[in-house]
């Protein structure tokens, strides 16, 4: 998926995306139960999408 939206990088605006902070990401793992609370197993921070940016992200994989 990071992939996909770094070769697409200009089907996603601003608006229509955006990658998490650390802070946004501390406060999403202490809300969800997960099983290695350090690690989550991410490398980068995510990436969270508004109504539009998951329609592109939707026909962006599907291509």
């Amino acid at each position: 998926m990071n992939q996909a939206i770094k070769r697409n990088e200009k089907r996603f605006p601003a608006d229509f995306m955006f990658q998490l902070s650390a802070v946004e990401l501390s406060d999403w793992k202490s809300q969800n139960v997960i099983s290695n609370k350090e690690k989550v197993g991410l490398r980068k921070l995510p990436y969270a999408f508004t109504e539009q940016g998951v329609a592109m992200l939707s026909s962006v994989l599907n291509s």
